[in-house]
């Protein structure tokens, strides 16, 4: 709501400036490589910005050049970068008051907190809500599950990132900054990445199905494996197997690999009778 009210007290000029660096970001990634990660798509996203605010070539030329520095963050928190480097372009170009160098200063400094924050709630908790639901949607036949997925994950990623074009212009550095020394940033991405681990353990339990039909037999009475291990741990064996598996892709174990031995396994165990 703050962005909202925020982009209203702009120009219209702004505004459709900053409708195309929002449009411009989605091409974040398109030339990534490993020599300056994002950087060919940020100076791409920037150039309306730099047309607009600096008139010579000579001008053009060297912003363009400093926006080309390697960048790297998470591409749906990275217009919010991108307002406020285009906040500084303007202000350097209309008033000169800003050091040059310190643009891309902010850059870097920012491409960190805002990666570790887009991290947790994009990649580790936005993105498994949505595939969790579109599995199980999927599961019981759903043809809406691919788009229920899509929607879950980009409705959000959509919001954050139209508005986070606005929000970066408008605030400048003094977000970030009063932000972290309040504490309240380090509490969201803490916030962000327990919601993620739950969501990882609740998935474990009702996605993987893995149990055992093996019986004991002690003094005579015969008693089922899985119900011991039901009232030590509901759900112990799928989390161990996917603990297992984890590992395994950790180490840099081929995913085919694990997949293949899974199903070795899962026959094996099938013919001796333990799962």
């Amino acid at each position: 709501m703050t962005s909202i009210n925020k982009e209203k007290d702009m120009s219209t000029e702004d505004k459709k400036l900053l409708n195309k660096v929002f449009k411009r970001s989605f091409t974040l990634e398109c030339s990534f490589n490993y020599e300056k990660m994002q950087a060919l798509g940020f100076a791409y996203s920037m150039i309306p910005v730099i047309n607009k605010y600096y008139k010579s070539k000579e001008k053009k030329a060297e912003a363009l050049k400093r926006h080309m520095a390697l960048f790297n963050t998470t591409p749906h928190v990275s217009s919010f970068i991108m307002g406020m480097a285009a906040a500084m372009e303007k202000q350097n170009a209309e008033k000169g008051n800003v050091e040059p160098s310190s643009i891309n200063a902010i850059k870097v400094g920012l491409m960190g907190p805002m990666a570790g924050v887009g991290d947790s709630f994009f990649w580790g908790t936005f993105r498994i809500i949505a595939a969790g639901v579109g599995v199980q949607l999927a599961q019981q036949g759903s043809l809406l599950a691919p788009l229920i997925f899509l929607l879950l994950f980009n409705i959000p990623h959509l919001i954050v990132r139209y508005f986070g074009t606005f929000l970066g212009f408008k605030l400048g550095a003094k977000f970030l900054k009063n932000a972290y020394e309040s504490g309240i940033m380090n509490k969201i991405s803490k916030a962000a990445t327990i919601v993620g681990l739950m969501v990882v353990g609740a998935m474990t339990f009702s996605m993987v199905n893995f149990s055992t039909p093996f019986v004991v037999n002690l003094g005579g009475a015969s008693v089922a494996l899985q119900n011991i291990l039901d009232q030590i741990l509901p759900g112990v064996l799928p989390l161990a197997l996917t603990y297992v598996c984890y590992k395994q892709l950790e180490k840099g174990r081929n995913v085919n690999l694990v997949l293949v031995s899974l199903l070795v396994l899962g026959v094996l165990g099938k013919f001796i009778g333990i799962v």
